[in-house]
């Protein structure tokens, strides 16, 4: 089973033996960080540090300054890792050593970006700003995204990407000496807290037929018991209970519905999904028009379109009509997996034909606020490999479409929640459900241990590759 390791190129950088031991692993690919929010890493076989902290977003190779100059939002560089370019050296090292490397681009999740332009974020319904949230339904932080993504995605010795945070991104944010658990939030609060209510939110909601101050002022008496001790929370109430309330997507969304009403809930819906939407299509549109034709373009995704964060929510059918797949958070139990796994099943083969040269070019251009995204009649996907011979330039023509890549992603440092030991056992089991690929998370932040276990479970999953077809 195809197997890719996340990493960042402080990991390799100045660390010699470090690329020789990945691939020693059982490995095919690393995925490479090159546009990365703040974060404080632990190195823990790093010959030159223990501790790397990323103060800021930042791209992680010299950003090209005839693309960024005169505007406004702009990929801020780094200064935490030597050389110019960081991403370059730690991908070269890794080629060399026979690993195939993808990019890893965070999109809308930029603390800094947020700080120095405070228009550009969400806002809630009570006013209040997420600075780590840039609101992709603004155009100009749709246009930063969209370049960002292009120029961050195709780096010199890639051959794929994966874009992280393609979409909303909410409430949940794991921030500095963070004090916001003493009230507990479930999937609709969540949802709730994280609806946007900046200017072109507003006059959105107004342009779909309710005033911004209705749905602020629905937004707010919905979260009013999640507030008030001793009264029922959002999605808490008599039949919506465990297996159907606030534990599983289909819940969440039907607390919220019942919470806000199913008009004004799909009203709030069908503008976020469109801006979702357009993010996500002219996103992968442009990597393509940036890189080869072989070029594999993933998104971090969440099967429920409502949900926010990393892993942003999207329609498994529309994403798999436009990106080469996606990547699937599938830590966790057996009924977690499936819940995220089950609404790729039997999608992923629906392959197609498309024009050569590897770009969808749309009919029309998709709307945000609620109206259609229209797509023209060729789906998007990975060429084959035996598609045929070249195409002469001019001459209308069609590659054939593989199917598409859904990629089970296990977080593998215990510390964080990873159970290394069971890797093969939950792999065989994302298998049944339709997963075709693994994603580690993360080869650079685990113990030697942690490492061990996951090299014992990929040879383990190597001898009995036979057994799961779907591999």
């Amino acid at each position: 089973m195809r197997t890719a390791a996340f990493l960042y190129p402080w990991d390799v950088v100045g660390d010699p033996a470090a690329a020789d031991r990945l691939a020693g692993l059982g490995i095919q690919q690393v995925t490479l960080a090159s546009a990365y929010h703040s974060t404080r890493a632990l190195t823990p076989r790093h010959p030159r540090h223990r501790i790397v902290t990323a103060r800021h977003a930042a791209v992680l190779y010299p950003p090209d300054p005839a693309r960024w100059a005169g505007r406004a939002l702009r990929p801020a560089t780094q200064d935490w890792t030597a050389g110019p370019d960081p991403f370059g050296a730690a991908a070269r090292a890794l080629a060399d050593a026979g690993l195939e490397v993808h990019t890893w681009v965070v999109l809308a999740h930029n603390s800094r970006l947020g700080a120095e332009h405070p228009a550009a974020v969400v806002r809630n319904a009570y006013g209040d700003p997420y600075p780590w949230a840039p609101c992709i339904a603004r155009p100009e932080v749709r246009e930063y995204l969209v370049d960002l993504a292009a120029e961050a995605a195709v780096r010199p010795g890639a051959l794929g990407t994966e874009l992280e945070s393609c979409g909303w991104y909410g409430l949940a944010h794991l921030h500095a000496h963070d004090k916001t658990g003493g009230v507990p939030l479930n999937g609709a609060a969540q949802y709730l807290m994280s609806v946007c209510f900046c200017t072109v939110c507003a006059d959105g909601y107004a342009r779909l037929g309710v005033p911004a101050q209705e749905v602020r002022a629905a937004v707010v008496r919905a979260l009013e018991p999640q507030w008030s001790a001793g009264r029922a929370g959002p999605g808490e109430r008599e039949g919506l209970g465990d297996g159907e309330g606030p534990g599983s997507r289909e819940g969440e969304w039907a607390a919220v519905e019942e919470l806000l009403g199913a008009e004004l809930a799909g009203l709030l819906r069908s503008w976020r999904d469109g801006a979702a939407r357009t993010l996500q299509r002219a996103a992968v549109r442009a990597v393509r028009d940036a890189a080869a034709d072989s070029f594999r373009v993933l998104l971090h995704a969440d099967p429920a379109a409502h949900r926010c964060g990393a892993n942003a929510g999207v329609d498994p059918a529309d994403v798999l009509a436009h990106a080469d797949g996606v990547v699937l958070p599938c830590s966790g139990d057996a009924a977690a997996r499936a819940d995220v796994l089950g609404p790729f099943a039997g999608r992923r083969g629906r392959g197609g034909d498309r024009p050569a040269g590897g770009a969808d070019r749309p009919a029309g251009g998709a709307a945000v606020g609620g109206a259609s995204v229209t797509s023209g009649a060729s789906v998007t996907g990975r060429a084959s490999e035996t598609a045929g011979a070249s195409v002469t330039a001019g001459v209308s023509a069609t590659v054939r479409v593989s199917a598409s890549t859904v990629a089970a992603n296990f977080t593998v440092v215990s510390g964080m929640g990873g159970s290394p030991g069971t890797l093969a056992a939950d792999a065989a089991h994302a298998a049944s459900l339709g997963a075709t690929e693994l994603r580690l998370y993360h080869a650079g932040l685990a113990s030697d241990r942690d490492l061990a276990a996951v090299g014992d479970a990929l040879r383990e999953i190597g001898d009995n590759s036979g057994k799961h077809t779907a591999c």
